[in-house]
């Protein structure tokens, strides 16, 4: 597997963990307030809470993983070789990272995909409100379905990648 999948599934990952984790606590949490404007200045609150949460934790998931990469990149030139020289394995990290125009096109359709879905959940909670529906309902449409169209792009990164 190429070192642009293994980046790809890493942030996919950690895309569903952070969006996973604010599902169980934004609906896992009992709202003790009757106050609509209360309720979604805690939501707007939560969702502030897990954007940074989600910056966070992809920083240091990205410099993790790109630091077990050399690692990996290390342990099988001494295996191969029987040593392990450091320029060797820079050289193999700039390889690996080079982006060429089938990653710049790769890329572009992903992003495309990721906001038309994004776009959808976003007129799908505009609708949800003219149907009369809860603007809780509406701020939560609105982060799940920005979360899902990131993973998808990621999804649709692999799927590009492999083929």
């Amino acid at each position: 597997m190429a070192y642009k999948e293994k980046k790809t599934i890493t942030t996919i990952v950690t895309g569903i963990a952070v969006l996973t984790a604010y599902c169980c606590y934004s609906f896992g949490s009992t709202i003790a307030a009757s106050d609509t404007d209360a309720i979604l200045k805690q939501q707007a609150v939560t969702m502030l809470k897990f954007i940074g949460i989600g910056i966070v934790a992809m920083i240091v998931i990205q410099i993790l993983f790109h630091i077990l990469y050399s690692i990996s990149l290390a342990v099988a030139s001494q295996i191969k070789t029987g040593n392990c020289n450091d320029k060797e394995i820079e050289k193999m990290i700039e390889l690996e990272v080079i982006e060429d125009e089938r990653d710049k096109i790769i890329e572009l359709k992903s992003l495309r995909i990721g906001f038309v879905f994004a776009g959808i959940g976003f007129v799908s909670a505009l609708v949800w409100l003219v149907m009369d529906g809860s603007p809780i309902y509406l701020l939560n449409i609105i982060f799940i379905a920005f979360g899902l169209g990131s993973i998808l792009e990621g999804f649709t990164r692999l799927y590009y990648y492999s083929r």
